[in-house]
């Protein structure tokens, strides 16, 4: 159910904006020509205008020109939650969204916040383009009325510190940063940390005055947002790989005829495949930025982080009914 402010603020934005897939009719009544606008959240040097820029050039392949994608990047258009909301209301065609924002509406999305899901890049890769990630893909699509085609992502979540990380006694009583979800809450908690909720726009000048001690980021967030000049110590966790939706309102997927969802889908497909080896590669080049720029990162036990997490884990994972999606990640070989 949307919230009043959405009722009010966003439901005007969705006025405005209108309807946003272009469809030229035959006299057959046979759909000639769509337009589609695809709204993201990243400036032009991002994996998701990368990704969007591809997804462009190869619908408009393999449509024969009969599909166009106008881009509008760097939230012109929104918050990816107001993007999604518009995706629902039929306003906006395509997006990238974190699936973290959008739990309110799809329980399964839930699934992408339980730290230590993959045991590596490969296993996150394998669940992504395999047949758990199409189930998975599905069931957010029944849930909020969006289609999911395909999977973005690729950063890996580390610990950003004011404060050296020799060790896992070092995270006891650290004042953390992080999203408030029930997995991540449980998780940190059984490590020691103190689980800290902050705005996003708010961290750098919290780790400056000590409000809190570190959070969790991926390499390229903590280089552009400077924090490791407060924050210099890096603790590589890994203890989780990002995945975003490349999603597609259900009613513009509805309005294109069998050739061109194929064209859609496959695009998707190939345009999240190359997004994800680019962001994969932008995190590893930040890795060394930050090092050079005066960060030092700390190896950390992640064989016993899995083991400490473990019980309250699962608890949590039951209660919010993601025990078997839970399983069938972990079986993908």
């Amino acid at each position: 159910m949307l919230t009043t402010r959405t009722q009010s603020g966003r439901f005007l934005k969705q006025l405005v904006i209108g309807a946003t897939l272009a469809t030229t009719l035959g006299a057959t009544g046979i759909a000639q020509a769509v337009e589609l606008r695809f709204g993201h959240g990243g400036t032009e040097d991002t994996a998701y205008h990368l990704g969007a820029t591809r997804f462009k050039e190869l619908v408009e392949d393999k449509s024969d020109g009969d599909i166009g994608v106008q881009i509008m990047g760097n939230s012109v258009l929104g918050h990816e939650t107001e993007m999604f909301e518009q995706q629902m209301a039929g306003a906006l065609d395509l997006s990238i969204i974190n699936p973290g924002l959008i739990t309110d509406f799809s329980s399964t999305a839930n699934v992408f916040s339980i730290p230590f899901l993959y045991r590596d890049q490969a296993h996150w890769q394998a669940v992504l383009d395999g047949d758990v990630g199409r189930e998975i893909a599905d069931q957010i699509t029944e849930e909020t009325g969006v289609k999911v085609l395909a999977f973005f992502g690729g950063g890996k979540r580390q610990i950003v510190s004011s404060r050296p990380l020799e060790s896992l006694d070092d995270l006891k009583g650290m004042k953390l940063r992080t999203n408030p979800t029930k997995p991540l809450i449980a998780a940190w908690s059984a490590l020691g940390t103190e689980p800290t909720v902050m705005a996003w726009k708010e961290i750098y000048t919290g780790l400056q005055l000590g409000a809190i001690d570190g959070l969790l980021n991926e390499a390229e967030w903590i280089h552009r947002m400077r924090f490791h000049e407060v924050a210099p110590h890096i603790g590589l966790s890994e203890h989780d790989i990002t995945v975003r939706l490349l999603t597609m309102s259900q009613m513009s997927w509805d309005r294109l005829d069998e050739s061109q969802q194929q064209a859609v889908m496959e695009a998707a497909r190939e345009a999240a495949s190359y997004a994800r080896q680019v962001q994969l590669e932008q995190d590893a080049e930040a890795l060394d930025l930050l090092v050079e720029e005066g960060a030092t990162l700390h190896e950390l036990d992640r064989q016993r982080m899995q083991e400490i997490v473990s019980e309250p884990l699962a608890e949590v994972v039951e209660e919010m009914g993601l025990t078997e999606l839970r399983q069938k990640i972990a079986n993908v070989e």
